[in-house]
């Protein structure tokens, strides 16, 4: 989410521009300093007042703006080019961060330090200490990449799973997968699509841009009397900063089980892959432009990466750091007739891949993961993380 300087701002005469745009620099710091109002290490609270700091930076203002009014104006304008430069970077750096902070939440109540750290970096930004921020900002990526692998390698499969390579013919199992990079635990199901429908269900009942609706995988397996579901697209959860304008939107095609396709216009061209579900049967394909609108179908659900196509791995990584951090990771796929939804645990995507494969899927696509990772079957195998605008299910026929 980067923050916009308004146009009417950059026409004003250079003295109003300045206090204009120093003020707009505040608002930005105004609503990060509302993203964590209080945080606790051990007894110690730390506070940043919002308040304090605003009252503070218009008086400073003040005396800016008498300043400014003698100053050479190619000097003035250099210098306000910089000061938007500044807060676009550490904005954004921030808001990252913070969301990250949030992921890391997800999986573990330690954080009380990197919250300390984060909250430093705002008392810096406050007071546009532009160089202290970014210092403790990076201090604070580092801190939590380190966190996120130190979760990863805690993953221990429980001695009383099985190491077992072939996927289940029907039901839920948890089992030891060796693969040709390393051995994973694995949450599947499996069902056969000849006395099974695989339906996506949706919280909203058309396309949604903000403020959607949401409900747990659980309720969704209730409501259409499925037994057994796994969380579905990718989507902008309502606690991160940069979805403050679409919270709980995706914008992946989809059909759910009324017939209704969501986000149809902005996916006309997409690339991103999609799996069909059919009577007794998927197809996967590698472009969601590939695909029409035929509601003949029982499902369509758009996701990224297509992890296997026809048993061979075809996503081996990407520059995408989201996707390259070890975790729970979510995943549709099939073999012949056989349907499979689940989880596989203490991995990258690209290493997902290599598991499936090791399975014997021949097809499999991945989908949401971190805090929405959820997988039902009579009950929570994994999960329920957090509240979903969709989900797929297995409904029996």
């Amino acid at each position: 989410m980067k923050p916009h300087v308004p146009e009417q701002i950059l026409k004003l005469a250079p003295p109003n521009k300045h206090l204009l745009l120093q003020l707009f620099g505040l608002s930005l710091l105004a609503t990060l300093a509302g993203f964590i109002i209080l945080f606790q290490e051990g007894q110690k609270k730390f506070v940043l007042s919002q308040n304090t700091t605003l009252e503070e930076q218009v008086a400073l203002l003040g005396r800016e703006l008498s300043e400014v009014k003698s100053e050479d104006q190619v000097v003035r304008n250099d210098r306000l080019e910089e000061e938007i430069e500044q807060i676009e970077k550490t904005y954004d750096q921030a808001v990252i961060q913070y969301e990250e902070l949030i992921k890391l939440r997800e999986k573990t109540r330690d954080t009380a330090a990197l919250d300390a750290l984060f909250v430093d970096s705002l008392v810096f930004l406050s007071k546009r200490n532009w160089a202290s921020a970014a210092a403790s900002l990076s201090s604070l990526d580092k801190s939590i990449v380190d966190a996120q692998a130190k979760l990863a390698a805690s993953v221990v499969i429980p001695a009383n799973v099985v190491e077992n390579n072939a996927p289940p013919g029907s039901g839920h199992s948890r089992q030891s997968v060796k693969a040709d990079i390393g051995t994973y635990l694995v949450d599947i199901v499996a069902a056969d699509m000849g006395s099974t429908r695989v339906i996506v269900d949706t919280a909203s009942d058309g396309t949604c841009a903000r403020d959607c609706p949401v409900m747990s995988v659980g309720e969704y397996a209730a409501r259409s009397g499925a037994f057994a579901a796994v969380n579905g697209s990718y989507f902008c959860p309502a606690d991160y900063p940069s979805c403050a304008d679409k919270k709980n939107s995706f914008d992946t095609l989809l059909m759910n089980k009324n017939k209704v396709y969501f986000n149809s216009d902005n996916n006309v061209y997409s690339t991103v892959p999609a799996v069909i579900f059919l009577n007794g049967s998927m197809r996967f394909v590698g472009q969601s432009l590939e695909w029409g609108r035929d509601t003949g179908v029982d499902g369509v659900i758009a996701n990224q990466p297509l992890l296997l196509s026809g048993g061979n791995i075809v996503f081996g990584g990407s520059g995408d750091p989201k996707q390259g951090s070890k975790g729970s990771r979510s995943f549709v796929g099939n073999k012949g007739s056989t349907a499979y939804i689940g989880v596989v645990h203490g991995a990258t995507v690209a290493e997902v891949a290599h598991v499936l494969k090791a399975l014997g899927l021949e097809n499999a696509l991945n989908l949401d993961s971190g805090g929405s990772t959820a997988l039902w079957g009579g009950g929570y195998k994994v999960g329920p993380g957090r509240n979903i605008p969709n989900a797929i299910l297995f409904v029996r026929k």
